[in-house]
């Protein structure tokens, strides 16, 4: 497969448009390759090339058909569009239309028609010209971004154009609005998930159509008409009513501010009051059910207090370092209400405005038949019923705790199930069967508590203890792996839960020797329960004490 990609950007390779069409390509190439196909894509720069405008004199018509007169780089070009299977052409929208460079591109294609007049099969114009080579056979899909919320109602000289000398309905499009947005490094994860969609058009026309599924996924606004035109007035970094120029730091709270979520709302307004240390300006952010509001005069009462210096949190945007890795080195600090922080993506990370696909963590749009990240109750399963089947009847609970061992693994079926989930299922069975046959309840349940509490302890010497890697998904997935503030946490929370269970086993096996039956079920019980409860308070309290330095 010949694929020619036509950049008919005059910005060249720093064309927005260019990413959509390199994802899209990259995605035919990967699925053409994957069935072994041999794929060269040969990529044109108008704007690097001599193509000189069609001077309307007709010579490739009649003095020399099929060559224009004109000895420029255009000759190559149309012999590119000849020998390609595939044919992508990827522009900017200027003025309603195509670029001039591509345009000139576009008119020089006179010598690949005929000079004489045939009947219009494609109910476009009142009449047309019959190629001079069979290109019946190519494929010619259209990529390109505009600086408008939608494409919708933008496109419409364009697709004329190409109607005429592609024929209607002959080609693909894929337009896509608000491409200025592209350039916005602070904004990459929205971009980067459209991307991922353009790429698996690609996957799917290299079979021979594209989705209706991905069809609409592609029309799906990067961000709601409102947020896009916050976002974009602030990008020009000019004032809107006095039309001077802004500091970087204010353009960019502004855009922050844009890109606020009215619906991660809670009841009461919030102030978020942003202190860039090394520029000296402080701005504030009311966060109310209506919206968002930026104040430069400090007149409002923070809530959320964070001291930063600017180039930390502008590179904390794009994703150059993680914000809670760069907290726990303690590049910034934050005072007040820490709850805003610990729901920051939700307030105003990309997902909070974005399509509302579903992506995992990696960024790459989840299919219908991926497993569900791991889950806690896969590991707990096993031992909640081993501890309470057991202590009530060694021979027949011990059998019940074994089935749901057995059972575990279709009870969480669509969960991923990870190495403490399978210890937990293998430590059970055997301690059931040790139960089943010995009859010794009391001495299986307890070695129970020691192994369960060994489980957590072992885990603080490994590279991720293990409430980690069940609850890190709700907190960046593997980038919270590089967050020491949680990692710290959960491996303090791991230790304790560690030392609990192992205490437990203690003292269950001293007051059942004393005969305190009653009092060691009230209290097996309602330890765990304030563990819990602890649990629940250090996982706030932690990352807030951290964060005020």
């Amino acid at each position: 497969m010949k694929i020619l990609l036509i950049n008919g950007s005059p910005k060249g390779k720093k064309s927005n448009s260019l990413r959509l069409a390199a994802s899209f390509v990259e995605g035919v190439k990967s699925k053409a390759e994957g069935r072994g196909d041999l794929v060269t894509v040969d990529e044109v720069e108008v704007a690097s090339l001599k193509i000189s405008a069609c001077r309307g004199c007709f010579a490739c018509w009649k003095n020399t058909p099929g060559h224009c007169c004109i000895k420029d780089d255009m000759a190559a070009i149309i012999e590119k569009e000849i020998e390609a299977d595939l044919v992508v052409w990827s522009f900017p929208l200027y003025y309603f239309n195509v670029p001039g460079i591509l345009k000139n591109l576009i008119d020089r294609q006179l010598p690949m028609s005929l000079p004489f007049m045939s009947e219009n099969t494609n109910e476009t114009g009142s009449g047309g010209h019959d190629a001079r080579y069979d290109m019946k056979n190519i494929h010619h899909v259209l990529i390109s971004t505009c600086g408008f919320y939608s494409a919708k109602g933008n496109y419409d000289s364009v697709t004329n154009m190409f109607d005429h000398f592609l024929g209607k309905g002959n080609y693909q499009t894929i337009f896509c609005g608000q491409g200025e947005l592209f350039r916005v490094d602070e904004l990459s994860d929205r971009i980067n998930q459209y991307l991922e969609i353009v790429k698996k058009a690609g996957s799917e026309y290299a079979d021979g159509k594209i989705s209706d599924q991905v069809f609409n996924q592609l029309r799906t606004l990067l961000y709601p008409k409102d947020v896009f035109e916050k976002l974009a007035d602030a990008d020009w970094g000019i004032n809107k009513e006095t039309g001077e120029k802004e500091a970087q730091d204010l353009t960019f709270t502004r855009q922050m501010a844009a890109l606020y979520n009215k619906n991660s709302f809670k009841g009461k307004n919030r102030v978020l009051e942003m202190c860039y240390t090394d520029t000296g300006h402080t701005y504030q952010i009311l966060l109310t059910k209506e919206g968002s509001q930026l104040f430069t005069d400090g007149s409002l009462k923070a809530t959320t207090r964070v001291e930063t210096p600017f180039e930390v949190w502008a590179a904390i945007s794009r994703g150059e370092m993680e914000g809670a890795e760069a907290l726990g080195k303690k590049l910034y600090s934050v005072t007040g209400d820490f709850s805003l922080m610990m729901d920051w993506d939700k307030i105003f990370g990309s997902d909070a405005v974005g399509s509302g696909e579903e992506y995992n963590d990696d960024g790459a749009g989840a299919g219908k038949s991926a497993l569900k990240n791991p889950s806690m109750t896969s590991m707990l399963l096993p031992w909640i019923s081993f501890w309470v089947a057991v202590a009530i009847n060694p021979v027949i609970g011990s059998i019940a705790a074994m089935a749901v061992c057995a059972l575990v693994p279709f009870i969480m079926r669509k969960h991923k199930l990870i190495i403490w989930d399978q210890l937990s299922i293998a430590a059970v069975a055997l301690l059931s069967a040790a139960a089943h046959f010995t009859g010794k309840g009391d001495m299986a349940t307890n070695a129970g508590y020691l192994i369960f509490g060994l489980f957590w302890l072992a885990s603080c010497f490994t590279k991720e203890p293990l409430c980690a890697s069940y609850v890190k998904y709700s907190y960046g997935g593997s980038k919270a792996d590089k967050n020491p503030l949680f990692m710290n946490a959960n491996y303090i929370l791991a230790a304790c839960w560690g030392c609990l269970y192992i205490l437990t086993a203690i003292w269950t096996f001293f007051l059942r020797r004393a005969g305190f039956g009653i009092i060691l079920l009230v209290v097996n019980n309602m330890v765990p329960l304030a563990m819990g409860l602890f649990t629940g308070w250090f996982v706030k309290w932690y990352p807030a004490w951290k964060a005020r330095g």
